[in-house]
């Protein structure tokens, strides 16, 4: 479909496109084919953490109808599976929910999140080399599974964890210091459950595909040292509580390292990733006969400035057909950062992009766009982002709002919401970053 497109045409259009990166990412759908065969003799112990956490589990036990299973898995609060309701064909009957999920929030830590680590821990140790351990990971674990390292304390790493999202770090940072205050990540699950075989299966959230930093890597690897993390830390200027300081500063105990003996019968399988999911939105677009461009999977920086060139780059598609012209659809992934510098209103990193977008398009015709996260939840709001259409601004400002205070103050998701645009999904149960649309009809 071409042309000249009208409003309610484009916004379904974007809603859909969103929604096959989404399916491209569901753990029913792409898991199975990625286990491996089941130990003849041992047991399996299923362990997992992230946002896709128990809907990775199901779709273990769906695959693995008669092998014994025992674990957990820990996920966010709301984030559970559909319950069983007479009628209903999406719920899942209690015979499918074969491993435990535990709740914890997101992004900030606490004790739930904690508590499940180290029930995590305990299930893997002790374990032989007959045995299999089948780790699920997805974006979300980190803050999920945050098990302070010996000397600190959960208050310690909410506050650590507070000061990240605050000082506008990339996530490779952020994991690097988290890493070095664990007693769960950076390789250290791993390390636990030698000499048990290891396989993880990961649903990727950030840009690279690192396995190192999904999660922070509970069962890779972590080539990061304490000496980085401090330097990261003076870097952002990160008031980190006294504890943490003197943890990084003695160093005592490292992340296991590349090569160490205990993560010596280690596997990691991708089964989901941005690229995948943009890909699939790049098949929907031609399907309803648009012409894809996918700009990358890892597109990052301030949310505000990344709109800001998106919406440059759509003008120059408009109006000069360069990248591309008319009647196609700018795609990318990436998961940008916000800083806050101030007061913040209900903000969030898809929305705050697309009004930094919004206001860079300044109401040209033609263009829609959408910013969404794939796990449903953008930031702190029940949204997973928003669509801006060319008449955006001109309704906020009918509204009596002010876009451009709304985008210094980070209160982009009370703009859309007062517009009626939020995207609204609840958990996806799913999460490979945020993506982005910009259709130029």
């Amino acid at each position: 479909m071409t042309g000249t497109w009208d409003d309610a045409a484009a916004r379904a259009a974007l809603r859909r496109l969103f929604e096959a990166g989404v399916r491209a990412a569901d753990p029913l759908a792409v898991l199975a084919p990625h286990l491996p065969e089941p130990p003849t003799a041992g047991r399996v112990v299923v362990v997992g953490v992230g946002k896709a956490a128990a809907k990775m589990a199901l779709a273990v036990g769906r695959a693995w109808p008669e092998v014994p299973l025992t674990g957990l898995v820990v996920t966010t609060h709301g984030a559970d599976l559909p319950p069983p309701r007479s009628g209903e064909t999406n719920s899942i009957p209690p015979s499918h929910r074969r491993i435990p999920v535990r709740f914890a929030s997101h992004p900030v830590p606490d004790a739930h999140g904690a508590a499940a680590a180290a029930e995590i821990l305990g299930a893997v140790r002790g374990l032989s080399p007959r045995d299999l351990v089948l780790f699920l990971v997805s974006g979300g674990g980190s803050s999920l599974s945050t098990l302070p390292a010996p000397g600190l304390t959960l208050d310690d790493l909410v506050a650590v964890n507070r000061e990240l999202l605050r000082c506008g770090a990339p996530i490779d940072a952020m994991n690097c210091i988290r890493k070095h205050l664990s007693a769960f990540s950076g390789g250290r699950l791993a390390a636990a459950a030698h000499p048990a075989r290891v396989v993880t299966l990961a649903i990727s959230d950030v840009p690279g595909d690192d396995p190192a930093v999904i999660a922070s890597g509970p069962t890779v690897a972590d080539p990061t040292t304490f000496t980085e993390a401090r330097m990261l830390a003076a870097h952002y200027r990160m008031r980190l509580p006294e504890a943490a300081i003197r943890h990084l500063e003695a160093a005592a105990e490292e992340t296991p390292k590349p090569g160490d003996p205990r993560l010596a019968n280690t596997e990691l399988r991708m089964i989901a990733t941005p690229m995948l999911a943009l890909r699939a939105m790049a098949a929907e677009a031609e399907a309803m006969g648009l012409v894809p461009l996918v700009l990358g999977d890892a597109l990052e920086g301030e949310a505000r400035e990344l709109g800001r060139v998106l919406g440059g780059v759509a003008l120059s598609a408009a109006t000069h057909g360069l990248p591309v012209g008319r009647g196609s659809v700018l795609l990318s992934g990436g998961e940008t950062t916000v800083t806050i510098d101030g007061p913040a209103g209900e903000g969030g990193r898809g929305t705050e992009c697309l009004l930094g977008l919004a206001l860079a398009l300044n109401e040209a015709p033609g263009i829609w766009a959408l910013c969404c996260d794939t796990d449903g939840i953008d930031g702190r709001s029940e949204a997973a982002g928003a669509i801006a259409a060319p008449d955006s601004l001109a309704r906020a400002r009918a509204l009596g709002r002010d876009p451009r205070a709304d985008l210094a103050g980070h209160d982009s998701t009370g703009l859309f919401r007062a517009l009626g645009d939020l995207v609204v999904t609840g958990p996806t149960l799913t999460n490979v970053n945020d993506v982005r649309a910009v259709l130029i009809g």
